[in-house]
């Protein structure tokens, strides 16, 4: 860095002022290029807190985001996406408590469907609206509401779903305290959160009565579920998710309107018309005797479609063609990309495009957006929301009596997730299990089931198949068709092998079987004989090749006897026949041509003595 005259002044002066001078200028130079003095770009309000952020732009973001979403379709089907993969039919918690389980189960099952205080929504459609506001206003309030015994409710308390505007923002002093109050929050020496102010009804209601001044009251933050997600140490308020994207979606819906004035303009005949505007006589109806009926002005009026008008003379049409503008479609495109992007939706989702999908790319963009999804659900929906849910309604079931003390201990079902591959990804979740990396309970909640809902119809599943005599029947057929299976393999191998070698081996295997004998009453004789039908092997073998080999084994059957008895004496007798083994060898060789020569010796009489034959091949 060269000297200025103000640093040569001072080193002329005093020569070690000057080089510190010289060194101070050097650690100016900066590590980023961003960070250089000479970039123009300047941040506005840097260095402010996500508080003073919020306080600064959060309301006017709102409003741009909910107009988005209630214009721009696009938007709205990127946020019914969110809501759908992420909240889906519900996430449901279910008690793990070891002695009030099925109490606290039965009790949410009844409790679910009138939960919502203003009796439009079940637990699940609470947490769809819940999250919905939540992402597309940055935050939203859930009011715990207390109720009477004499209301009926399987448990004193209903949930009430307040949007954010009836936080009270421009409240700065607590009530009866020196606790500091920011963005409508009232926070302790500690930081934490104490109370909450709330407008006595919604601001921006078209009911408010002309005159009436709205007032806000203090809520105890323990009445109140603040659900945001914060990205910030020490956010106290939450941001839209849109909140990036949308000065974007504003211009390319400024781009997408001009684009359509320009169709139009396409679509219709623009026609210029010029002349002596003395002479520019245009009667309305062709040739009039009425002078009344002939106007003095250049405009030619509409032109219906279809029709023949005369034009006055001195005058001069020029049509309008305006040219097509190239890359429409390439540039909206790019743009929706950043967008969803930008939202954290696939790019499919956002506007329904699948032309340039395939299943690989398919599979990588769901398995991110899963990943995203699993993320919200387990760092912010469920801690934040189906967590404080939870707990208020334990300590309500314990204030009204219905157990005997609060047990907190959960667990929380989360919705299906709906597979590219299902085949592949059932193989994979059954390989985990086997080599004991997860869990059947772990791979049916991430699926979406409860466990214990599944075992049980399970067992009431076997127990039906068992009572109507069904089981055994199934087992075969399982039994029947790994057997199946198996037997084709071997076939296969075995034919392979035969082909290239003069031996074939063929080995036959018949399954054991396993006859079960129960003896429920006393003083019986049982006889029970079982009689295993005969196997029978046919090998037919058809080879001009020298004899083949073949070797048949046959295995005797093993027959497995097993007595239950139950009470009283039994005396049961066992009669196990053998298994005749019938074994049906048919060979047929084909032998190459062959020639008879015989041979006939008499006496000296003619009688006959003896006769000669002799068999050889034709070669």
């Amino acid at each position: 860095m060269a000297a200025n005259p103000v640093d040569r002044f001072i080193g002329w002066l005093n020569p070690h002022a000057g080089l510190a001078r010289h060194f101070a200028r050097q650690r100016l130079q900066r590590a980023y290029e961003a960070a250089s003095p000479r970039d123009t770009w300047k941040p506005r309000r840097s260095g402010a807190s996500a508080n003073a952020d919020h306080q600064a732009d959060a309301s006017i973001l709102r409003s741009k985001a909910r107009a988005l979403v209630q214009n721009v379709p696009y938007m709205r089907a990127g946020l019914d996406a969110l809501v759908s993969y992420t909240v889906g039919t519900g996430i449901l918690p279910r008690s793990t408590s070891a002695t009030q389980a099925d109490v606290l189960n039965t009790l949410f099952a009844l409790w679910a469907p009138v939960c919502d205080a203003d009796g439009r929504l079940d637990f699940a459609g609470i947490e769809a609206a819940a999250y919905r506001a939540m992402e597309q206003d940055g935050e939203v309030l859930i009011r715990l509401r207390t109720r009477r015994d004499s209301d009926g409710l399987p448990v004193p308390l209903q949930l009430q779903l307040l949007e954010i505007d009836w936080l009270d923002t421009l409240r700065t002093t607590a009530e009866g305290s020196t606790n500091q109050v920011a963005n409508g929050i009232e926070y302790d020496v500690l930081g934490r959160v104490v109370a909450y102010y709330l407008w006595d009804q919604h601001p921006g209601d078209t009911t408010l009565k002309r005159g009436l001044r709205l007032q806000s009251r203090r809520v105890p933050a323990s009445s109140i579920i603040h659900l945001f997600a914060p990205e910030r140490p020490g956010q106290g308020r939450g941001f839209t998710r849109f909140a990036p994207v949308i000065a974007r979606v504003r211009d390319l819906q400024l781009y997408e309107d001009a684009e359509l004035a320009r169709k139009n303009q396409e679509a219709r005949l623009s026609v210029l018309y010029s002349g002596d505007a003395a002479e520019l006589e245009n009667p309305a109806s062709g040739a009039s005797a009425n002078p009344s009926d002939v106007r003095t002005t250049g405009d030619l009026g509409e032109l219906p479609s279809g029709s023949i008008i005369g034009l006055p003379a001195g005058g001069t049409m020029t049509v309008v063609e305006p040219k097509a503008a190239a890359g429409h479609v390439e540039y909206v495109k790019h743009q929706l990309h950043v967008i969803a992007a930008g939202i954290g939706v696939p790019y499919e989702m956002l506007t329904g495009d699948v032309r340039e999908v395939n299943f690989s790319s398919a599979r990588t963009r769901m398995l991110v957006f899963r990943t995203a999804v699993e993320q919200m659900r387990w760092v912010t929906l469920i801690p934040r929301l189906v967590a404080a849910v939870w707990r208020a309604f334990v300590d309500a079931a314990y204030l009204g009596g219905k157990i005997a003390r609060p047990d907190y201990a959960v667990d929380y079902a989360a919705p299906k997730w709906d597979y590219v591959n299902p085949k592949d990804d059932a193989e994979a979740d059954a390989l985990e299990i086997a080599n004991g990396l997860s869990t059947l309970s772990e791979k049916l909640r991430q699926r979406g089931y409860k466990p214990e809902d599944v075992f049980d119809e399970m067992q009431r599943d076997f127990d039906g198949l068992k009572a109507r005599g069904l089981l055994d029947i199934l087992c075969f057929l399982q039994k029947g068709s790994t057997i199946g299976q198996a037997e084709a393999v071997a076939g296969k191998q075995a034919e392979g092998a035969a082909r290239g070698a003069p031996v074939t081996h063929v080995h036959n295997h018949l399954p054991a079987q396993t006859v079960n004998n129960t003896v429920p009453m006393p003083e019986q004789r049982i006889e029970h004989h079982t009689h295993v039908a005969a196997p029978e092997v046919h090998n037919r073998i058809e080879n001009n090749l020298p004899a083949p080999e073949v070797h048949n084994h046959v295995e005797p059957t093993p027959v497995t006897v097993e007595n239950r008895v139950e009470g009283g004496t039994v005396h049961v007798t066992n009669a196990v026949a053998p298994t005749p083994v019938h074994v049906e060898n048919n060979v047929s060789v084909t032998t190459p041509p062959r020639k008879t020569e015989g041979t006939v010796e008499r006496d000296a009489q003619g009688r006959l003595l003896r006769t000669t034959t002799i068999e050889t091949d034709i070669r």
